[in-house]
């Protein structure tokens, strides 16, 4: 892991005259220069979308995802890509500054810190017009992200209208041509978020809701390997599938958009999830289905088309200084990520074999603390808040699925330990994930593994020590029951000290209570 850091700090050592010149108003480019060289960027973003359910990332439903495949034949894909929390408001955060939740200050449902850089103020700062479709308030405090233009889900029919994204988008384009100016447009989504397309919470939350240009049926689908193939959970998927492909019309209509626009030439596009499928074992989780994502890179005349990378993990935490470097803007100091750009055009970067993901807290502020590293192959995850009486709670449990596999555990003992291991989870799990990509045979306990699995905890330890990670107490006293318990009593007391007093409080955007 010190090769990552020591290539980020070459990266921002490189970057810190560049940012020093930029805060002076002395760039390091001439203004004609910038417009005649710097790319637009779009970046689009699904909503609780599995990366094995994108048909050429290998999905096996049937025509499922044509438009992101074919923005994928057109560029590259990145085989090895996670996003850092799989949990929406706190990955875009990460996705926008560039740095770990507990060092952006987002850690769940919350702004980031404001002393904390984002990717829209430099982009701001060199002359880019930013805008948003849907999730606006997933990026908090609004002040923070300088949008010139943002329409949030209520414009955007619940944000699950391909017609109205390819509206505001084209909108949106015309104004960045007619100011002369290049573009940063994050194009988000609300779907396959739930509610899902055909379902009972569909139907109570939104009226007239779009109609997905193919809908799903039962027997057309395969249930994912981390979940029972019973009938309710297999109707349910079936409905996130429907709401798969609505999420696919609409990158298509984005797209149409761009490309009607005359500037798709000179645009860097990227496409990705901002974590797995709202189901149990997948979002807000640390599995390989919770933070494993689709990640395609267009950008004509420079990345050669249908490409595609088996050889570099990159994180969340990239995005931010690979499209500054794209942009030829200097980067702010304390980025946690690393510019991928050279992944782009076939160059091999040293310091991507492994990548750190977390999770903090639920929608609901309640602490769920949990820690992984995942290199090509294993995967290990502490979960310090495993005591044995503490019972996971998230949206996952919310539908079909969950509720139906509560009911065959009664008969079925096989349901009954995903049920158990899903609620109450053990302090450390270890997965060969080449092999068993479910997860469904934790090794932590295999003598085979020791010397893996101790190399993996101490790569996550030295990790936490350098990020400032307040778990690093709780792993490096993993064995010890009082140590975890002392670590969970101030995560709650954390947690409590920070939930608004109202749902008003809940998006001003203010400053949230210092550390």
């Amino acid at each position: 892991m010190s090769t990552i850091y020591t290539t980020r700090r070459r990266f921002l050592k490189t970057v810190g005259l560049g940012a020093a010149l930029l805060a002076s108003g002395r760039l390091p480019i001439s203004a004609s220069d910038r417009k005649r060289k710097q790319p637009n960027i779009l970046l689009i973003t699904a909503d609780d979308m599995n990366c094995d359910s994108v048909g050429c990332f290998g999905g096996s439903t049937p025509e499922i995802t044509p438009n992101i495949d074919k923005l994928a034949s057109e560029g590259m894909r990145l085989m090895y890509a996670h996003i850092t929390i799989a949990v929406c408001q706190p990955c875009r955060s990460v996705l926008m500054t560039g740095r770990y939740p507990h060092r952006n200050g987002a850690e769940g449902f919350g702004p980031i810190d404001t002393s904390v850089p984002t990717l829209q103020e430099q982009l701001h700062l060199g002359g880019y017009l930013n805008g948003i479709l849907g999730k606006v308030a997933h990026l908090a405090p609004k002040e923070k992200f300088k949008w010139d233009m943002a329409r949030d889900v209520g414009e955007l029919g619940h944000g699950r209208n391909p017609k109205l994204y390819y509206k505001f988008a084209k909108d949106f384009f015309r104004q960045a041509a007619s100011k002369r100016r290049p573009f940063f447009l994050m194009a988000n989504s609300h779907d396959p978020h739930r509610p899902f397309h055909g379902s009972a919470q569909e139907a109570n939350r939104f009226k007239n809701a779009s109609v997905p240009s193919r809908v799903y049926k039962a027997d057309e689908i395969d249930v994912p390997g981390f979940l029972p193939d019973i009938p309710a959970v297999r109707k349910e998927i079936a409905q996130y599938y429907s709401s798969v492909r609505r999420c696919d019309d609409t990158v298509g209509a984005v797209l149409q958009a761009l490309r009607e626009s005359g500037q798709a030439q000179n645009t860097l596009t990227m496409f990705l999830s901002d974590h797995g499928m709202p189901l149990p074992f997948a979002k807000t989780n640390c599995y390989l289905h919770s933070t494993r994502t689709p990640w395609i890179a267009t950008w004509p005349g420079k990345i050669k088309p249908g490409t595609v990378d088996k050889r570099h993990l990159i994180s969340g935490i990239d995005f931010m200084p690979t499209a500054l470097e794209a942009a030829g803007l200097a980067g702010p100091e304390g980025m946690d990520g690393f510019s991928f750009l050279p992944a782009f055009f076939g160059r091999q970067q040293a310091g991507r074999d492994k990548v750190f993901t977390q999770f903090h807290q639920t929608s609901a502020r309640k602490r769920f603390p949990m820690r992984t590293v995942q290199n090509h192959r294993y995967g290990y995850i502490f979960n310090p808040w495993s005591d044995g009486q503490r019972i996971f709670k998230n949206e996952s449990q919310s539908g079909l699925t969950f509720k139906a596999m509560q009911a065959a555990a009664r008969n079925d003992s096989a349901i009954a330990a995903r049920v158990k291991l899903f609620q109450y989870r053990v302090v450390e799990e270890f997965y060969d994930f080449e092999k068993d990509p479910d997860a469904l045979h934790n090794l932590i306990d295999d003598p085979k593994y020791r010397k893996e699995i101790e190399k993996m905890r101490s790569e996550l330890l030295q990790w936490m020590q350098r990020t400032g990670d307040p778990a690093f107490e709780a792993l490096s006293n993993h064995n010890s029951p009082q140590a975890l318990k002392k670590f969970m009593a101030e995560q709650d007391a954390r947690a409590a000290q920070r939930k608004p007093k109202s749902k008003a409080r809940k998006n001003t955007g203010q400053k949230r209570t210092s550390r």
